[in-house]
């Protein structure tokens, strides 16, 4: 693998229109710094008067927004080359500064909240330009039961330190202290079962391998399963703590309350999702017969149902098929589209030292930037678009909204990416003439829906009951956990699929447990997109218009009505099931072609 030094500057983002080099962020540092003592300085006086409340807001965006970007040059520069020292000593810097300012301005946030709903409108009439805070403001008196005294919420801002802390822990235990064994590789090699290899071994046409590998790999969480039982506990424990101390019912309703979604929403997720297994394990059994297995485990879930596709894409070919795909959209979306790509937004790929995966990342002021590690596959292609998504949701939303009003929550974001994978699928379905490849765009479909709707789904049905089990005062033993997450595996996947006892483990391995009731918006997202995609390639009428409606208005309504106007109902179960007979269309299509 190259090193950064010997990757072509055309292929990497320029991160100069953030900040020309290292004195420029260094400087910045200390802006921030002052301005954050300014703002506490003002402790006591924020809301006194329509003039200094306007003053402070002012202010607070202008801390945000520069926080923004020095975190983003310091999180983007490391992420680029991890192994470069200075790069990480800046990573640990603005950490450091992130936690230095937030005890400063715990009491911010109480302090706007001694201010009435009356007192704001009235400060709004007198002061107009305080109206941009208006949606801030309903937001904020909206969850004013649930906030504190300033010196409680100082409390619980040095507790949220803590709390964190038990992700810290799994992580610790995950990537330094878990002890992964080798196996014997395809061709005699010695493999390291780890996460590293998840992907790429479950992809192999080698079933031992595959089962030696996912025995190697949970078997040794099963190994530590009392340290990550009692770790999991007590981050449940932490945030039924604070959802009592918030005064919420339950700490599913304090994490859905973060961006204002009713419990109704997940709720009828995952009562539609259970009512309709039956299709996923008509897709396990077909999936069963076409490898020509007896039975079905879990680590046959994941290799391609079509072999010997050698599919190759250059990264101008992949840019190309994502220009076609999308041009659906429209001009403008297409002229910025070619911007990205011209004026290095994007960091293409990998090399030693930089990061996994893919993100995008939407700075406000300049421009978003976007990582990928581009190999050329299929999938990579499928990434691309996906992030582009993001990038496009963040230019639109940033160009229109104020700063206050800009930032997409979770619950939104995803919806826009998946938006791009349903048309790039649509679109190579539409001009692939190849039966065999039909077949594998048809199967890696039905994989994305089986992992992103079904599997999320599965997650937040455990994810809740684990919570509401603590609620309840039951311990939560490994002993529960495992037996509960296998009942829930034969519920979602049949009687005939083999529940092996290290796939008992798996639910201590899922890192987004600590982050609580974050992964049920996977599901919720792609039933959004397929919904909103497919009334773009059906013409149906204002389904476009109102669709990039939809990318310009950021966060400046709630989520539900913001979807709504797109054209999609998420607190019905409409989306779902829709999203559901297009799993049930593609497998029936799948059978055809094969």
């Amino acid at each position: 693998m190259k090193k950064r030094a010997e990757i072509p500057s055309r292929h990497t983002w320029d991160l100069t229109p953030l900040y020309q080099d290292q004195a420029a962020w260094e400087k910045d540092l200390q802006f921030i710094l002052n301005l954050s003592e300014k703002i506490a300085a003002k402790r006591g006086q924020l809301t006194v008067g329509a003039q200094n409340l306007l003053e402070v807001l002012q202010q607070s965006d202008e801390l945000s927004l520069r926080l923004e970007w020095a975190g983003s040059y310091a999180k983007m520069s490391f992420d680029v080359d991890m192994g470069d020292a200075a790069a990480k000593n800046n990573f640990e810097k603005i950490d450091n500064l992130y936690t230095k300012i937030g005890d400063q301005l715990a009491f911010y946030e109480p302090e706007l909240l001694t201010l009435t709903p009356e007192t704001f409108r009235r400060y709004r009439q007198e002061l107009p330009a305080l109206t941009a805070y208006s949606f801030m403001f309903e937001k904020l008196f909206k969850r004013q039961e649930h906030v504190l005294t300033p010196q409680e919420e100082e409390i619980l801002a040095r507790m949220s330190s803590l709390g964190g802390s038990f992700h810290k822990i799994y992580d610790d235990l995950a990537v330094n202290d878990l002890s992964f064994p080798e196996i014997e590789g395809e061709n005699g090699e010695k493999l390291i079962a780890n996460e590293a290899n998840y992907r790429k071994i479950l992809n192999s046409y080698n079933r031992p391998l595959r089962e030696r590998y996912f025995k190697g790999l949970l078997g040794t969480y099963g190994s530590h399963i009392n340290s990550l039982a009692s770790t999991t506990y007590g981050n449940v424990k932490y945030m039924i703590h604070m959802a009592k101390t918030r005064k919420y019912q339950s700490s599913r309703h304090m994490a859905l309350d973060e961006d204002f979604i009713p419990l109704a929403v997940y709720d009828t997720l995952i009562k539609t999702i259970r009512s309709n297994v039956h299709l996923l394990q008509r897709y396990l059994d077909y999936r069963k017969q076409a490898l020509g297995y007896e039975e079905l485990h879990f680590y046959d879930l994941f290799v391609p149902l079509i072999p010997d596709l050698q599919e190759s894409f250059t990264f101008e070919n992949a840019r190309d098929t994502v220009l076609e795909a999308l041009a659906i959209l429209g001009e403008d979306y297409h002229r910025v589209l070619l911007q990205a790509f011209d004026e290095r937004w994007l960091d293409i790929y990998p090399n030693k030292g930089k990061t996994s995966g893919a993100y995008a990342n939407g700075i406000y002021g300049l421009h978003p930037y976007s990582l990928l590690n581009f190999n050329g596959t299929l999938e990579d292609v499928f990434t691309m678009a996906h992030e582009l998504g993001h990038v496009m949701h963040s230019y639109y939303s940033n160009k229109t909204q104020a700063y206050v009003d800009s930032n997409y929550v979770i619950f939104t974001a995803e919806v826009t990416s998946t938006v791009n994978e349903y048309l790039l699928f649509r679109y190579l379905l539409q001009k692939t003439t190849g039966q065999k490849m039909q077949a594998y765009l048809l199967s890696l479909h039905l994989d994305s829906i089986r992992s992103t709707l079904y599997r999320q789904a599965f997650f937040a049905d455990f994810e809740m009951r684990m919570h509401r089990m603590a609620e309840e005062d039951v311990p939560l033993t490994p002993e529960l956990l495992c037996g509960k997450y296998r009942e829930l595996y034969t519920y979602y996947h049949g009687p005939q699929f083999v529940v092996d006892e290290e796939l008992t483990y798996e639910w201590s391995r899922i890192p987004h447990f600590y982050n609580s009731f974050y992964v049920y918006q996977y599901a919720t997202g792609i039933s959004a997109a397929i919904s909103l995609a497919k009334g773009i390639l059906t013409q149906k009428p204002r389904a476009l218009e109102a669709y990039l409606l939809f990318l310009t208005r950021g966060g400046s309504d709630y989520p539900l009505p913001l979807l709504k106007e797109a054209g999609v109902d998420m607190s019905t179960s409409a989306p779902v099931i829709a999203t559901l007979q297009d799993f049930s269309e593609t497998l029936d299509l799948l059978r055809q072609t094969l």
